[in-house]
C-alpha cells in the first residue's frame, strides 16, 4: 500500500456477488465485463477454478464503480462462498447454457434467499455453446421460474458469452440499472463497518485487511474498534481498489491498520465505529424456513428446538444451537419464526445484520434471516419476550421487506413513548422496540425504562408514600432511602438489574417522580405532592409541650416527656435539627433556652476558681448525673478544660474573651 493519493472515494459503492455451479463461467463473464481476473490464487489459475473468494470493478457509464465479489462454485467451499456472498449487496447468478441448472446453483440459489438478497440478475453464460434458440428460450424460462421461489424473483435474466462477447454489452447495461436501483438504499450513516474478509502483510509497511465497507467513510488516522475481540486499532492508510485514498466511503477497501499484530487478524473479525455493533455469542433472530430449489432433494425442514446448525453471518461462520423454547416459538405473520441462537463462539453483530444457516451433514440450507437482538435480554427479562414485542422489534430491526412482503409481518406492536430516565428521551422506532423487550437499557447518559417498567414503579413509589403518611400521619415523609431501597427490589424483580443498576434506577424513578409534580421532597423526606410541607399541626403543637417540659435545669427523660408530650420521633428530631433541645446522650435532652443558662453559670464559676461537679450541682440545683453530662460536653467542645484541680476555662473561651477586649480596646481607641 503505497503511492500517491487518489481522489477521495465517490458515495458508496454496490457491491455484487456472484453465484453458481462451478464451472459455469462465473470468472470468465467477470473478465469479459471487468478485464479483471478475480482468480488471484495460482492454484486457481494452474486448475482453472475458483477456490477462494476474489475480487473485481467494473465502471459504469454513470461514473460510479460498482465491485465484485466472486465466489467458488465448488460443492466443498461452499463456506468460502458465504464469506464472499455475506457481505453483498446484490447477486448476479450465472447458469452455462450447455448444463442449465446443477447442484450449486440450487444450493447458492437457497443460500442468496437464506441472506436476504433482493435484487440481481441472472445471466445465461457459454451461449455460444448452445446456439439453439429454441433451448435459450426454454432455459431463460426455467431460469425466471427458479428465481421466483427466492428472494431474487423478478430478477432480469440475460444471455451472454464470455467466449464470443455475445450479450455481454447488455449485461453490462443491466448492471448500471441494478446499480442505480440498490445504491440509494446503502447505509451511510450509522458508522462505518468492515467485515474482515482477507489478512495479509506487506514487507515495510504493516498488516492489511480488505472486506465490503458499509455505513460510512474511513479516513486514515481513524481509531476503530476490532471486534469481536475488542480491541483498539488505527487506520494508518486506505486503499480501494488498489489505490491510495484520502477517504473511503463504501466498497471494496483495503485498510493498513496499526495498534494490532498480525497474529490478531482473522477473517470474520469486524472493523468498526458504530456502537450498533456489538460482540456476542448470543443472539435474537428471525428465521426462515430455507427454500428448497432441487427437485431431486425433499423439502427442508425449519430450524428446530435444540437442533446444532452452522451461523454464517457477515464473513464470519460459528457453531449455533437453536433454542426455541416456550418463551421464544413465537411464529410470525409470514412464516418466518423467533428463535435464540447460542454460538460456540463470539461473533460481531448489530440488529438487522442477514444471516444464513447450514446443516453441517449433509451439508445444506437450513434457513436465515436477520439478527433482531445482538445482545437479547436474560434473566427476569427473558419473560417480555412477546409475540407483540417480537412484532414491533421485527418490524423496527428489518432492512426493506428482509423477510418477505412487508405487508406480511403485520402491523407493529403499539407501543408507547419510551420512558427515558436522562437525556436520551428521543428513540427512534428501533431503540424502542428494543427498549420494550428488555424494560430496562444502560445509556452514556442515564437508564431508559420500558414504559410499562416505569408505570410499574411510580405506582409502587405512591403506594409506599400514601402508606407511609397513613401509618404515621404525625411524619413529614418517608425516607428517601428506604422508598429507594424498596424500589430497587422491584426494579430487579421487574427487569434483569444488577444491585448498582437496581439503586440508579430506583434514584432516577425517584427524581423523575418529583419533577413531574407527582411526590415532593424535602431533604431526605418524600411526601406526597398534595399534603402541604413540613410537619403537620398536631405535631408542631406537641413539639412546643416537649420543649416547655425540657426547658428546666433537671429536665425528665426524654422519651417519657416525648411520650407525655404526645411528639412523634419525627418531631423530636425536627426540634433538634432546629436547634430548640440539645440532646447529649439517647435519653437526656434540654430546651436549648435552658442548656445555654447551664453553660453561662459553669462558664461563671470557672472564671472565678477551678469548678468542680458538686459546685456546679449547688449552683444548678441539679443532680450528679446531670452535671457530669454538662462538664463532659463542655470539655469535649474546648469551653472547658479538666484539670486535677478542677475545672478551668477552656482555649475556645479564652479565645473569645481576647477577641471581646481585643474589639473593646479598638472601639475605645482615639479615632
Amino acid at each position: 500500500m503505497s503511492g500517491p493519493l487518489a481522489a477521495p472515494s465517490p458515495g458508496p459503492s454496490v457491491v455484487v456477488g456472484t453465484a453458481g455451479h462451478i464451472d459455469h463461467g462465473k470468472t470468465a463473464l467477470l473478465r469479459a465485463l471487468t478485464g479483471i481476473d478475480a482468480d488471484r490464487l495460482p492454484e486457481e489459475r494452474r486448475r482453472g477454478i475458483t477456490i477462494d473468494v476474489g475480487y473485481a470493478h467494473l465502471a459504469l457509464a454513470d461514473g460510479s464503480v460498482m465491485d465484485f465479489v466472486d465466489v467458488p462454485g465448488h460443492d466443498r467451499l461452499v463456506g468460502n462462498m458465504l464469506v464472499g456472498a455475506g457481505e453483498i449487496d446484490a447477486a448476479m447468478v450465472i447458469i452455462a447454457a450447455d448444463d442449465g441448472p446443477n447442484a450449486q446453483t440450487f444450493e447458492h440459489l437457497e443460500l442468496l434467499d437464506a441472506l436476504g438478497i433482493r435484487d440481481g440478475l441472472a445471466v445465461v453464460t457459454k451461449a455460444d455453446l448452445a446456439p439453439d434458440p429454441d433451448r435459450r428460450t426454454r432455459l431463460v424460462t426455467a431460469v425466471h421460474d427458479l428465481l421466483a421461489q427466492t428472494t431474487l424473483a423478478g430478477a432480469p435474466v440475460l444471455v451472454a458469452s464470455a467466449v464470443s462477447g455475445e450479450g455481454v454489452e447488455a449485461v453490462r447495461e443491466a448492471l448500471g440499472a441494478l446499480g442505480a436501483r440498490v445504491a440509494p438504499a446503502l447505509p451511510s450513516d450509522g458508522g462505518p463497518r468492515l467485515a474482515i474478509d482477507r489478512v495479509f502483510a506487506v514487507r515495510g509497511r504493516g498488516t492489511v485487511v480488505t472486506g465490503s465497507l458499509r455505513g460510512g467513510r474511513v479516513v486514515a488516522g481513524m481509531p476503530m474498534r476490532l471486534l469481536p475481540e475488542d480491541l483498539d486499532v488505527r487506520v494508518r492508510e486506505v486503499q480501494v481498489r488498489g489505490a491510495p485514498v484520502e477517504a473511503a466511503h463504501g466498497g471494496r477497501t483495503a485498510l493498513l491498520l496499526g495498534g494490532v499484530e498480525a497474529s490478531a487478524l482473522r477473517r470474520g473479525q469486524v472493523l468498526t465505529t458504530d456502537p450498533a455493533v456489538s460482540a456476542t455469542s448470543r443472539v435474537l433472530v428471525a428465521v426462515r424456513a430455507p427454500a428448497t430449489l432441487d427437485p431431486s432433494r425433499p423439502a427442508s425442514a425449519a430450524p428446530s428446538d435444540r437442533e446444532r446448525l452452522r451461523l454464517h453471518l457477515g464473513t464470519a461462520q460459528a457453531g449455533a444451537l437453536v433454542v426455541r423454547g416456550p418463551r421464544e416459538a413465537i411464529e410470525l405473520a409470514d412464516g418466518a419464526a423467533v428463535a435464540l441462537l447460542r454460538l460456540d463462539g463470539a461473533v460481531a453483530a448489530a440488529p438487522g445484520d442477514r444471516f444464513a444457516l447450514r446443516r453441517p451433514s449433509p451439508g445444506s440450507t437450513a434457513g436465515g434471516g436477520v439478527i433482531l437482538d445482538p445482545v437479547p435480554p436474560r434473566g427476569v427479562s427473558r419473560r417480555r419476550l412477546t409475540p407483540e414485542r417480537a412484532a414491533a422489534l421485527v418490524a423496527a430491526r428489518l432492512p426493506a421487506a428482509a423477510l418477505g412482503p412487508a405487508a406480511a409481518l403485520g402491523p407493529a406492536a403499539a407501543l408507547g413513548p419510551a420512558a427515558a430516565l436522562g437525556p436520551a428521551a428521543a428513540q427512534g422506532g428501533s431503540a424502542a422496540a428494543r427498549l420494550d423487550l428488555h424494560g430496562a437499557t444502560r445509556r452514556a447518559d442515564g437508564w431508559a425504562l420500558a414504559t410499562d417498567v416505569e408505570a410499574a414503579l411510580l405506582g409502587r413509589a405512591r403506594e409506599l408514600v400514601a402508606a407511609h403518611h397513613a401509618a404515621d400521619p404525625s411524619s413529614p415523609g418517608l425516607p428517601a432511602p428506604v422508598l429507594r431501597g424498596d424500589l430497587a427490589l422491584v426494579a430487579r424483580r421487574l427487569v434483569t438489574l444488577g444491585r448498582s443498576g437496581a439503586d440508579e434506577v430506583a434514584r432516577a424513578v425517584l427524581d423523575a417522580a418529583v419533577a413531574r409534580g407527582t411526590l415532593a421532597r424535602d431533604g431526605d423526606r418524600v411526601r406526597d405532592a398534595g399534603r402541604a410541607p413540613g410537619l403537620p399541626p398536631e405535631t408542631l403543637a406537641a413539639m412546643d409541650r416537649l420543649e416547655r417540659a425540657l426547658d428546666v435545669a433537671a429536665p425528665p427523660a426524654l422519651a417519657d416527656a416525648a411520650r407525655a408530650a404526645g411528639c412523634p420521633p419525627d418531631g423530636v428530631r425536627a426540634l433538634e435539627a432546629a436547634g430548640r433541645i440539645v440532646r447529649l446522650e439517647d435519653d437526656l435532652a434540654w430546651a436549648a433556652t435552658a442548656y445555654r443558662d447551664l453553660v453561662r453559670r459553669a462558664l461563671a464559676l470557672a472564671a472565678v476558681d477551678p469548678l468542680s461537679p458538686a459546685a456546679l450541682r449547688d449552683a444548678t440545683g441539679t443532680s450528679r448525673r446531670y452535671v457530669l453530662v454538662i462538664l463532659e460536653d463542655l470539655d469535649r467542645r474546648g469551653l472547658l478544660r479538666r484539670t486535677d484541680a478542677g475545672h478551668v476555662l477552656g482555649p475556645r473561651t479564652l479565645a473569645r474573651m481576647r477577641e471581646r477586649a481585643q474589639a473593646a480596646a479598638a472601639t475605645e481607641a482615639p479615632g
